[in-house]
Parts: structure tokens; sequence; C-alpha cells
């Protein structure tokens, strides 16, 4: 997957060009986006600031952390009731 130019952090502060006012047209053409990506990045990004983005990214990484870790007491959990069903 091809990696953005812009950091999260510039994308934000280019969508709060537009709520300060600027049209759609004239941010686009600043920055060498197309129209489609910056409401693709409105849809992703709209109403969040800097510091909700990082905890957002923190709270993504935990929940990846506990899926990985429910998934291995998960299968751990079944190889141990597989054992115990082949000796009776």
């Amino acid at each position: 997957m091809k990696t953005s130019r812009f950091s999260e952090e510039q994308i934000i502060s280019i969508l709060k060009e537009q709520e300060q006012g600027l049209k759609v047209a004239e941010i686009c053409r600043k920055h060498g986006i197309a129209d489609q990506t910056f409401h693709n990045w409105k849809k992703k990004y709209g109403g969040l600031n800097a510091d909700e983005l990082r905890r957002l990214k923190e709270l993504e990484q935990e929940n990846s952390r506990l899926k990985r870790l429910v998934a291995d007491q998960a299968l751990d959990i079944q190889i141990l009731k597989d054992v115990n069903s082949k000796k009776w």
C-alpha cells in the first residue's frame, strides 16, 4: 500500500484550513492534492486534533496487542482440550 507523503498531523492542519474558511479547491491547489483525497481525509480525520489522533493510534496498537494475546490463549486452550481428549 502506498504511503502518504503527508503525515497525519499535516493532514489535520490541512483540514483545519478548510474549517477556517478557505475553499476546498484553493486548499487542494495549494497543497497539490486532489479534491477526492481531501474529502477522503475529511471523512477519516474530520473533527480530530493531533492529541486525539495520537491517543487513537495508541489505543489501536493496544487493541491489536490484546487481540493477539486472546488468540494465543484460545489456541493454548484448544491444544489442551485436544491433548486431554486423546488421553481418554
